[in-house]
C-alpha cells in the first residue's frame, strides 16, 4: 500500500473514500480525559497528526480540543471516533454520531474525517442499521469516511454484500464506501484472511495494540532486531506494522514514549527482520471480536 517509496512521519494513504489517512496514528485507548488534551497536543508536537479515540473512551472531546490547541491547520489533522458496541444499531448510532458532533464539532470545524462501528455486535439487523447511519452521516458532511473495527472476513462479506445489493437498488454509492477495518494486528497476531479479504478491495487495515501492550517487550527475537538497529522493541513494532502497509496505532501517555513510537523513519527492517516476525501466531492480547458469529 504505501511501501514502495520512502516512508517518513507525514506519509499517508488513500482511502476508498477518496481521502487520505496518515499512517502513524496515536491511540488514546485509555488515556483519561483530564490528561488527554496534554497528551493530544504533544502528540501533535512530535510529529503526529491523526488521532484515534472513540465514545467508548470518554476522552473524545478533550482529544480534539488537543488538536485545536496545536493552532495546526484543520486539513493536515486527522479525527477518528466509533459508535460503541452496544449502541450498535440505526438509532443507537445516529445518536452516537450527534453526541460526538457536539462534542467535538467547534474544534473540528464541524466534521469527524473517520467514524467506525466499534464491534460487529447486535445482529445483522442492527450492524446494517448502524452502517446506515453512518452512511447518512457522510451524505450530511458530518463525517468524511467510515468504516469498521473489529470485523472479521464473515462480518465483512455480510456488509460488502449489502453494499453491493443496496448500490444496485438505489445508486452507485447509495450503499456506502467502506474505507477501514481497525483490527488488532502484530506478529502475534497477523491475521492472514482479514488482511488478505481487505488488501484485494484496497481498505485501509488499521492496527491497535500494534506494541502488543509490551507482552513481547523480552522476546528474544525483538530484542534481536532491535538490538541490530539500534532501536526499541517498540520501534521495530510500529515499523513492522508500517512496512506490511498498516496505519499503526501506537498509544502512551508517557511523553517520551510518544516520542519514541514516532522515531521509526531513520530505519528500515530489512528481508530477513520481516521474515523472523511472519509469525504462524494467533495470540491476541485485548479482546477478540472477529470471531463472534453472525447473529452475536
Amino acid at each position: 500500500m504505501a511501501t514502495g517509496k520512502k516512508l517518513d512521519i507525514n506519509s499517508s494513504v488513500r482511502m476508498p473514500s477518496g481521502y487520505d489517512i496518515p499512517l502513524l496514528g496515536y491511540g488514546v485507548y485509555q488515556t483519561p480525559a483530564d490528561i488527554a488534551t496534554d497528551v493530544v497536543h504533544h502528540a501533535l508536537k512530535s510529529g503526529y497528526r491523526h488521532v484515534d479515540s472513540a465514545a467508548a473512551y470518554r476522552n473524545e472531546a478533550p482529544s480534539a480540543s488537543g488538536m485545536a490547541a496545536s493552532k495546526l491547520p484543520r486539513s493536515s489533522l486527522f479525527f477518528t471516533s466509533k459508535v460503541p458496541p452496544k449502541q450498535i444499531s440505526y438509532d443507537g448510532a445516529k445518536e452516537c454520531i450527534e453526541a460526538t458532533m457536539k462534542a467535538v464539532g467547534s474544534d473540528l470545524d464541524g466534521y469527524i474525517d473517520l467514524y467506525l462501528l466499534h464491534a460487529p455486535y447486535g445482529g445483522t439487523e442492527n450492524r446494517l442499521g448502524a452502517w446506515k447511519a453512518l452512511v447518512e452521516a457522510v451524505k450530511e458532511g458530518k463525517i468524511r469516511s467510515i468504516g469498521v473495527s473489529n470485523y472479521g472476513v464473515h462480518h465483512l462479506q455480510e456488509l460488502e454484500d449489502y453494499i453491493k445489493e443496496t448500490d444496485a437498488k438505489s445508486g452507485q454509492g447509495s450503499g456506502g464506501v467502506l474505507s477501514v477495518n481497525q483490527v488488532e494486528l502484530h506478529p502475534w497476531l497477523p491475521r492472514p484472511d482479514i488482511v488478505e479479504w481487505c488488501q484485494k478491495r484496497g481498505v485501509v487495515l488499521e492496527a491497535y495494540s500494534p506494541l502488543v501492550r509490551t507482552r513481547e517487550n523480552e522476546n528474544p527475537l525483538l530484542l534481536e532486531i532491535a538490538k541490530k538497529h539500534g532501536k526499541t522493541p517498540a520501534q521495530v513494532l510500529v515499523r513492522w506494522s508500517l512496512q506490511k502497509g498498516f496505519v499503526p496505532l501506537p498509544k502512551s501517555a508517557t511523553k517520551s514514549r510518544i516520542e519514541e513510537n514516532a522515531d521509526v523513519y531513520g530505519f528500515e527492517l530489512d528481508a530477513e527482520d520481516m521474515k523472523k516476525l511472519d509469525l504462524d501466531k494467533y495470540e491476541p492480547c485485548a479482546w477478540d471480536p472477529t470471531r463472534a458469529p453472525l447473529d452475536q
